[in-house]
């Protein structure tokens, strides 16, 4: 059969790769074109355009790049009906996706499935809708979204958490396991360049006042290290390693991440973290939130298990004061530590265990044969 991916950003490539690689365990005439990265196109298959070119992110950068972002769904519409797929797989990245799903679903071309869905039980619940009418099948990979969807009448299969597998998969790679804890405290500073120009420095500078440890950045896959470098206070002296985020973590006592798909990692991984989100206008945002988001945290960590076991730093919570207690409380000889290490366990056994991939590819082709 013939699939079409898209994915926008570097962990959907991540998870689209890996979901690819289980398609053609069960479908040995699968058949790949996307949107999407460099993990996708080394299992196989045509790159149609690379996500460097479709991630971007507020209200700024989309507006800016609008144009652009209007030229890539034209072609991306343009080259689905050319190719004519069997379906059309959809990897979070809801404002171009949900969009090419209508075109798709009203020009009858093919299925479209949905992995990893939109996070609409966040902000803008209305899209429901929009998934209701144009999606034919949603494979979730977060517990708590089956109830919810199926509270809204739309039925979902949750096929576990791919976090799981690319962590388990790494560290079948190890040929020993280490040192179980360094002087080291890792970075996480987001995927995007405002996320990194907005948080980096000061995460830094709240690390560097901890004595005896080596600060490391874990690099996003689609930056460079000279974007890094300016935002990295003069004189102080940190290291950048890309392609090694799970390495990066696993060296780490603590670790301070930009909320993202990196916190689950983080706490797949059991490293005590700290999430970090400043924003402009950060009073101003903090309020905008609590009247627009309907969840009460950011953090897939916290949201698993539907309570506060990561501090959650976000806009104006975001301050010096507030990183370095909250960073000591948790490096080790911390008064949280323990708790934070026993509360991912819970996280862990809510997740479940590896076979995400193999279980949503074996789903989709189940369901393509209906």
């Amino acid at each position: 059969m013939k699939y079409y991916l898209i994915a926008g950003e570097a962990s959907g490539d991540l998870h689209a790769s890996n979901l690819m690689a289980e398609l053609k365990q069960q479908d040995v005439e699968a058949e790949f074109r996307f949107y999407g990265g460099d993990k996708m196109a080394a299992v196989g298959g045509v790159l149609v355009k690379h996500y460097r070119e479709l991630a971007y992110m507020g209200f700024i950068p989309v507006l800016v790049h609008l144009p652009q972002i209007l030229r890539n769904m034209r072609q991306c519409k343009a080259d689905i009906e050319a190719w004519r797929p069997d379906v059309v797989i959809l990897v979070d990245y809801p404002g171009f996706n949900l969009d090419i799903a209508k075109y798709v679903h009203q020009k009858g071309i093919c299925k479209v499935f949905y992995y990893i869905s939109p996070k609409i039980w966040a902000w803008k619940e209305y899209r429901i809708k929009n998934i209701k009418r144009d999606v034919d099948a949603l494979f979730s990979i977060l517990p708590f979204e089956v109830k919810w969807f199926e509270e809204r009448a739309y039925k979902v299969h949750y096929v576990g958490n791919p976090c799981v597998d690319a962590v388990e998969n790494w560290k079948a790679t190890l040929s020993s396991k280490g040192e179980e804890v360094r002087k080291q405290i890792a970075i996480l500073a987001g995927s995007r360049k405002q996320e990194i120009k907005d948080n980096l420095r000061m995460m830094l500078e709240c690390a560097a006042t901890f004595e005896g440890y080596k600060l490391v950045i874990a690099g996003a896959p689609n930056m460079d290290e000279a974007y890094y470098r300016k935002y990295i206070p003069k004189g102080m002296e940190v290291e950048i390693r890309f392609g090694q985020t799970y390495q990066v973590l696993s060296e780490s006592a603590a670790a301070l991440v930009t909320s993202g798909t990196a916190t689950l990692e983080t706490a797949i991984l059991r490293v005590p973290q700290v999430v970090c989100y400043a924003t402009p206008v950060g009073k101003f945002i903090s309020w905008l939130r609590s009247k627009v988001l309907k969840v009460k945290y950011i953090s897939l960590v916290n949201l698993i298990v539907d309570r506060e076991i990561v501090q959650e730093l976000v806009a104006d919570r975001m301050t010096r004061e507030n990183i370095i207690q909250c960073l000591g409380d948790i490096l080790p000889g911390g008064s949280a530590r323990q708790q934070m290490l026993d509360d991912y366990e819970e996280m862990n056994r809510i997740l479940g265990g590896a076979g995400a991939s193999r279980r949503a590819a074996e789903g989709m082709v189940r369901e393509l044969k209906i």
